[in-house]
């Protein structure tokens, strides 16, 4: 009896002194306040814990979030959300959601995308059976990095795992046979607007897909268009041409999805939607594709500036 007695006594005095720690965080922070924002080294909070490591961790997670909902975006705001997720994943390993909350917005830079993917890389051990983990892993190769054996070789991982969408194995052999595309891009992003709670990463991944169903039917226009250079021996001036005229090659133009039409874009005289304006890559938006360029040429310069000063030849 007195033991356990004791047990609850000592378990109220744990919690008020969870309470009380509580109370001092100063959770509102100059995270949202958009103030500098110190992040300890994962290592030295986990050190400084005095075993209070889930109190530290649900600290940090609330100013990681209140990073992501600033309204002012600064250019280190990767990097801080990454080191905040780091502590949080650090102190409690165990903890969920962090994991994709990284990689939902972890995509400023190249080295943004690889950090969620360390993070991604420590959830998957920390819970082994869980498909999401690897499933968003295989996303962020495939739509950020552009590497399709990467992302087929996360999503192989989580096939026999409890929960998995059976079409994973479909999906992986589609990006093993180089043939992903639309299809698979499209399969990515309804798996991620289904499981995410985020309205914001939501809204994105709706967008996606806009854009993805608008590419289906630019591509129909596309075949007629060959169509046309095949019968007339020459270009459309408009896209109009393809319904028009003693012998069509289309009885009408397709309806364009938001009730806009089609149109020939000035700079590179593809077929695309007035209302979109640009073409959907099955790797990546125009907007993402100019990024990971950009990323690409950084690393470049990168490796030239760190690359050793060559050697002059010695004189004869």
């Amino acid at each position: 009896m007195r033991s356990g007695i004791g047990r609850l006594g000592l378990a109220a005095v744990v919690v008020a002194a969870t309470a009380t720690i509580h109370g001092q965080m100063s959770t509102p922070a100059r995270a949202a306040q958009g103030g500098e924002l110190f992040v300890p080294r994962a290592e030295l909070a986990r050190a400084t814990a005095l075993g209070f490591d889930g109190v530290l961790a649900d600290y940090y997670w609330l100013q990681a979030v209140q990073v992501v909902g600033r309204e002012t975006l600064v250019e280190e705001k990767g990097s801080v959300l990454a080191a905040l997720i780091d502590v949080v994943t650090t102190l409690d390993p165990l903890v969920d959601h962090p994991y994709r909350f990284a990689a939902v917005w972890l995509t400023g830079s190249e080295e943004d995308v690889r950090k969620a993917n360390a993070l991604l890389e420590r959830g998957i051990a920390a819970h082994p059976h869980d498909w999401r983990n690897r499933f968003y892993l295989g996303f962020n190769h495939f739509f950020y990095l552009g590497d399709e054996i990467a992302a087929a070789d996360a999503l192989e991982g989580a096939i026999a795992l409890p929960g998995a969408p059976l079409y994973l194995y479909r999906l992986v052999a589609r990006l093993k046979s180089e043939e992903g595309g639309l299809d698979v891009a499209e399969a990515f992003l309804r798996e991620l607007l289904r499981s995410e709670i985020d309205p914001r990463a939501q809204e994105q991944f709706e967008k996606a897909l806009d854009e993805i169903a608008t590419e289906r039917v630019a591509r129909v226009l596309d075949a007629a268009r060959d169509s046309y250079r095949e019968r007339h021996g020459r270009d459309i001036a408009s896209v109009a041409e393809l319904a028009s005229g003693p012998a069509p090659i289309l009885r009408a133009l397709p309806p364009e999805p938001h009730g806009g039409g089609w149109t020939l874009d000035p700079s590179t005289g593809e077929i695309v939607s007035d209302v979109v304006g640009h073409r959907y890559e099955p790797k990546l938006d125009p907007v993402n594709r100019a990024r990971v360029e950009q990323w690409r040429e950084q690393n470049r310069e990168r490796s030239a500036s760190e690359a050793p000063p060559a050697q002059e030849a010695p004189r004869g």
